[in-house]
């Protein structure tokens, strides 16, 4: 894999990243959704279509979905895919940070693995 390719995929876990830690933001000030009526899940709906970090979320999202796509026309998806598993520690870390999310030995040990799987395909 060469390095542009790799960046392109790189680029795309960043920003698949930074979409889930805004969704996160942005369902943190909507608060507890409870389902019940029609009527709740619209107000539910139309609070999270208005939600600034939903919004900016989304749109990191589709721009992340390009990236994969032209991702895809270089390399593979047997190598490419497992390189979303990125996501999963950038992710964790910022999560911890942001958010105050439990980092335990198990999580640490889990990203330890992901991290030695994704050097690995990389340089398959």
């Amino acid at each position: 894999m060469t390095l542009s390719t790799f960046s392109i995929i790189f680029a795309g876990v960043l920003l698949n990243s930074a979409a889930q830690l805004m969704l996160k933001a942005g369902a943190k000030t909507l608060g507890s959704v409870a389902i019940g009526s029609s009527a709740s899940l619209f107000a539910a709906g139309w609070g999270a279509a208005t939600q600034p970090w939903i919004i900016v979320g989304l749109g990191c999202y589709f721009v992340s979905a390009g990236l994969w796509i032209l991702a895809l026309t270089r390399v593979d998806v047997t190598v490419a895919y497992p390189m979303l598993s990125m996501g999963y520690v950038i992710a964790a870390l910022f999560a911890w940070q942001l958010f105050g999310e439990a980092l335990t030995g198990t999580r640490i040990a889990g990203i330890a693995i992901i991290l030695v799987g994704v050097a690995v395909l990389g340089r398959s």
